[in-house]
């Protein structure tokens, strides 16, 4: 199909593969949200097993990090255009900004004596599932070895230890200065409060914290990419999640599941070759075979409740082989249908992308009034298109299968109604036929001629969009808010039930374009976990499920809560690092 990954008849799924394909289609369908009936949760929070939110392996070497991203000069908007911004050289410093501006704590808020911590990387319902890992070769101020990265404290945690010619061995499994940032996830953290639904929120999850580490690096200067043909099994074994001796009786009922690798290094042009040329896969095995790990997981709960539908989906989803080179990232089809580099910003802003990283946050509640214009809205879309070399988007190795169905609200110069948002012109002939055959498909005036944005029907949408998003005010009370629509069940029956997991990582980059460019629009976005299924489909008309919503999301004129107290991310932290700030 026109669109889909092409694969020869020996390349498509065998009779185990097609089982687990069935398992998470299940999935998917038993953890739907109906008008009347809610997926399975537990229905109230028992905080007297509220999952910590931080990760430590006591027993381990800490190292701590220097506080230094605010030192950062980096324009906001020349994050987007490639060689914008000169390159750091790789180094403890360097390492330590990038992991402030991914992973890294942004501020805390208080009410009353409840405190809790907020991070650069969004996460549903502030849970934070998703664990960072450094893979680092031997470097000015860091030894070569594996490294748990713990926010709290901005430090790094040494769980493996290389040196002498293992150190060299490591090395030389990546291309020169670069280094690898792993990501896994605890589906525990997401399932005390949301229950079976929670395996995919994880996924939303670690498609923001694939964002994130690609914007931290365009800070620096430096390039990300998501190495797409590696297993979990692999990705497992160098971050040390096997290891046996690292998880007492009950931190093994809240082990990490391996999401991700992203090699960090020296911007690659695009279009000369391989994205991730040099990085040896093998040989970092190999090398990590030599020595010994160090450090005991810390439980996270007292008592745990299993969610066996999830550990169903875990299994499934699991990427046991490598992943073939078929659906690798798009060829010029795709991507030469839209200018090689993005638009310029409406106005010309000089706002700082640390300061703005920094102080993006999750909208509570919007105001109903603020709107923005035709022009900021059409920027943000621009964001949302795929090009090669230009960050986000060259983080990603596959194309585009997410697209938005949109409610415009208060855009000055739109007509308020129902848009949609084609994010790749090979899926229009069958968006067009699955959706209302009464649609209008109407391109909007003065929409620039290359953004794919058409309006389907003119009116007031807001009663609809907040009723799909859960009755939630936000979706209606914003400027506009939009569900994600995913090529779904054929291209996972085509690829394999691994390529479940990264639908939901691609809404959860889709979701980082549109926190940040909220921000820099001075309004505010969320991200929208809760939502009607079907009822949003059936405004759109779709049946089946070749086409399925992932994850809303709104953008509007926010409204602060005067309750709460805002704190310095690391005002904890002793003076000395402080200083560095």
């Amino acid at each position: 199909m026109d669109g889909e990954m092409n694969q020869s008849e020996d390349q498509r799924p065998g009779a185990k593969e097609q089982n687990s394909i069935e398992t998470v289609l299940a999935y998917h369908r038993r953890t739907k949200h109906h008008l009347h009936r809610f997926a399975a949760s537990p229905g109230y929070l028992d905080w007297a097993t509220q999952p910590d939110p931080f990760r430590t392996y006591n027993g381990a070497e800490r190292v701590e990090l220097p506080l230094l991203a605010d030192r950062l000069d980096a324009v906001y908007a020349k994050l987007y255009f490639p060689g914008a911004v000169p390159a750091m050289p790789l180094e403890r410093n360097s390492v330590a900004m990038l992991f402030e501006l991914a992973l890294g704590l942004s501020a805390w808020k208080q009410y009353e004596s409840s405190r809790w911590a907020l991070r650069c990387n969004p996460s549903s319902g502030n849970l934070h599932p998703t664990e960072g890992y450094a893979i680092l070769p031997e470097m000015p101020g860091l030894s070569a070895g594996v490294y748990h990265y713990v926010s709290r404290d901005h430090c790094l945690e040494r769980r493996y230890v290389l040196e002498g010619r293992a150190g060299q061995q490591l090395a030389g499994s990546f291309p020169p200065a670069s280094f690898l940032v792993g990501l896994s996830s605890i589906h525990w953290r997401e399932a005390w409060k949301y229950g079976e639904r929670a395996f995919r929120y994880c996924q939303h999850d670690a498609g923001h914290a694939i964002a994130t580490v690609r914007y931290a690096a365009a800070a620096l200067g430096w390039s990300a990419r998501l190495i797409a043909d590696v297993s979990d099994t692999a990705i497992a074994a160098v971050l040390g999640l096997t290891q046996p001796e690292s998880f007492s009786a009950i931190a093994e009922q809240d082990r990490e599941h391996p999401d991700a690798l992203l090699l960090v290094g020296p911007p690659h042009p695009p279009g000369k070759g391989e994205e991730t040329e040099g990085f040896d896969m093998a040989k970092l095995r190999d090398v990590l075979l030599a020595g010994a790990w160090v450090g005991l997981a810390n439980s996270l709960s007292p008592a745990h409740v299993r969610w066996p539908v999830i550990d169903a989906a875990a299994e499934a989803t699991w990427q046991a082989d490598r992943v073939t080179e078929t659906g690798r990232r798009g060829g010029p089809d795709i991507v030469d249908k839209f200018p090689a580099s993005p638009t310029r910003p409406v106005v010309d802003s000089q706002i700082n992308a640390v300061r703005l990283v920094k102080q993006r946050r999750s909208c509570l509640s919007l105001d109903g009034i603020t709107s923005i214009s035709a022009e900021t809205f059409f920027g943000m879309l621009d964001r949302l298109l795929p090009r090669p070399g230009v960050a986000p988007w060259d983080v990603w190795p596959w194309p585009p299968h997410l697209h938005c169905g949109i409610f415009v609200h208060r855009v000055r110069g739109l007509p308020p109604g129902l848009y949609l948002f084609e994010r790749s012109p090979t899926v229009h002939e069958r968006l067009r036929s699955a959706l209302r055959a009464d649609f209008l498909w109407k391109r909007p005036e003065g929409c620039p001629e290359y953004l794919p944005l058409f309006e389907l029907v003119e009116g007031d949408f807001r009663e609809q969009a907040q009723v799909v998003s859960c009755h939630q005010g936000i979706a209606g009370d914003g400027a506009f808010s939009l569900g994600m629509i995913a090529e779904f069940s054929e291209s996972i029956r085509a690829t394999g039930a691994w390529w479940y997991r990264r639908l939901f990582w691609e809404s959860g980059l889709l979701g980082q374009v549109l926190y940040l460019e909220a921000e820099a629009a001075g309004v505010r976005g969320t991200g929208i976990g809760c939502y009607f299924d079907d009822a949003f489909h059936n405004l759109l008309g779709l049946d089946g499920d070749h086409f399925q919503s992932l994850y809303h999301f709104t953008v509007g004129g926010p409204v602060d809560d005067p309750r709460l107290i805002t704190l310095s991310a690391y005002s904890h932290l002793d003076g000395a690092r402080l200083e560095s700030t």
